[in-house]
């Protein structure tokens, strides 16, 4: 069982960085690859960023390629994501997801979920 929550969510201005994390709970975080996921109002929850369990190999959505960043410290338990050049479209409340396996953009695969964290982006 893993038990993940989310912090650093918030309000921002366009053009504005904002970096979040995702504490894990138990002593086997390297053993999952992680991911953030977003969800706007009105809108499907979609992937954001993924990261391998030995944080060697990441995955971007299109998206958000070259504006974010995802990371972890496996000696923390916890896995970031740098937030840069944000725009409204931005404003979602994102998701930490765990998968006890390797790499992927699909939600459904993710095993765990944090309860997520409001980002807000102004214009």
């Amino acid at each position: 069982q893993v038990q993940l929550v989310e912090s650093g969510g918030g309000l921002v201005q366009a053009g504005g960085s904002l970096r979040l994390s995702c504490a894990a709970s138990g002593r086997t975080f390297s053993s999952y690859a992680m991911a953030w996921f977003r969800q706007a109002p009105r809108k499907e929850r979609e992937f954001v960023a993924a990261i391998s369990r030995s944080g060697s190999n990441t995955v971007y959505a299109d998206s958000v390629k070259g504006r974010f960043t995802i990371s972890r410290d496996n000696a923390k338990n916890t896995v970031y994501l740098q937030m840069s050049s944000l725009n409204p479209e931005d404003t979602a409340v994102y998701y930490c997801a765990a998968r006890y396996s390797g790499v992927t953009t699909t939600g459904l695969a993710y095993d765990y979920w944090g309860q997520g964290t409001q980002v807000t982006v102004s214009s």
